[in-house]
């Protein structure tokens, strides 16, 4: 992916989460907010916002698994599984 689509990926997973704090679930998303990084940083590299997206991913499957919607845990398992292997491969590059 380019990383301007992982921008636009960046953007609507923000907004998914904007959501979900709208509906009370404001502390399901506290590794992502230690990121501090947001789609409108767009200064910051591609692996980055990649590794946000991971995060992000992460903390939107847990806060679904915790309303019991079927196969939502492991999807959460999943992403971070891929947003460890991505901050990995950022200490890599730094």
């Amino acid at each position: 992916m380019h990383k301007d689509e992982l921008i636009q990926l960046h953007t609507l997973m923000a907004q998914i989460k904007r959501h979900f704090e709208h509906m009370g679930m404001n502390n399901s998303f506290n590794e992502y907010n230690s990121l501090s990084i947001s789609p409108l940083h767009v200064h910051r590299s591609k692996a980055e916002h990649k590794h946000a997206i991971f995060v992000l991913g992460n903390d939107i499957a847990s806060a679904l698994s915790q309303d019991d919607i079927s196969g939502m845990g492991r999807t959460s398992e999943r992403m971070h599984e891929l947003a460890v292997r991505a901050s990995e491969r950022l200490a890599n590059t730094n």
